[in-house]
């Protein structure tokens, strides 16, 4: 098995005091040291798709949830960056979509048809692989939240408490087979450039 990568995200709390710059940075440092990435994100666009202006409108909200410093320009900066490793050097990413991050309304009308048609041009990355889960596909597991999966080694999950690094590898094991189970009621290719399609002309 891989071994861990060696980039741990400082905690937190500390980040969080500091702006969203730092907890984006931290973000990005491990990007740069994973090798195969999955991820799966129910109800917003994964970061390391999202576009500035969409990137922009999650940070707002998260700066006006948790009183951070107003840091965002930094934060969208670092955010942006991730994209760059997507196929660099043989790296691998797997990104699970729920349809409803193609609907969740981020800023104006405008941010959101921009960033569907920027997973419209995702789909043709080379070393990504992006499915859609149709909001009435046969799920075999719990949909949970959204969490990503470094190496197959360590997993970091994020809700409303903070963010939890999880290398225990049973616990890590655990999400694997998570994310094994959400894939099967994914659709690729084709399919999902059509539930993509759909949710832009709606926008």
């Amino acid at each position: 098995m891989t071994n861990p990568p060696q980039n741990a995200v400082p905690d937190w709390d500390d980040l969080l005091c500091a702006g969203t710059g730092p907890v984006q940075q931290a973000i990005l440092d491990l990007v740069r040291t994973t090798r195969e990435y999955v991820g799966y994100s129910p109800e917003l666009v994964s970061g390391l798709l999202q576009t500035p202006e969409y990137a922009a409108a999650v940070l707002r909200l998260v700066v006006d949830l948790y009183g951070t410093p107003d840091d965002i320009e930094a934060g969208v900066a670092a955010r942006m960056a991730r994209a760059q490793y997507i196929g660099q050097d043989g790296r691998t990413f797997h990104v699970l979509l729920g349809e409803q991050a193609l609907h969740t309304n981020l800023g104006a009308p405008e941010v959101m048809r921009g960033q569907l048609r920027r997973l419209l041009d995702a789909t043709d990355l080379p070393g990504l692989s992006l499915g859609i889960i149709p909001a009435r596909a046969r799920l075999l597991v719990h949909p949970g939240g959204g969490f990503s999966i470094s190496d197959a080694s360590r997993v970091e999950v994020e809700g409303y408490g903070g963010a939890e690094t999880i290398t225990d590898q049973e616990r890590v094991a655990l999400f694997r087979k998570a994310f094994g189970l959400l894939e099967a009621s994914a659709v690729y290719g084709r399919p999902a450039r059509d539930l993509i399609t759909s949710a832009l002309t709606v926008s």
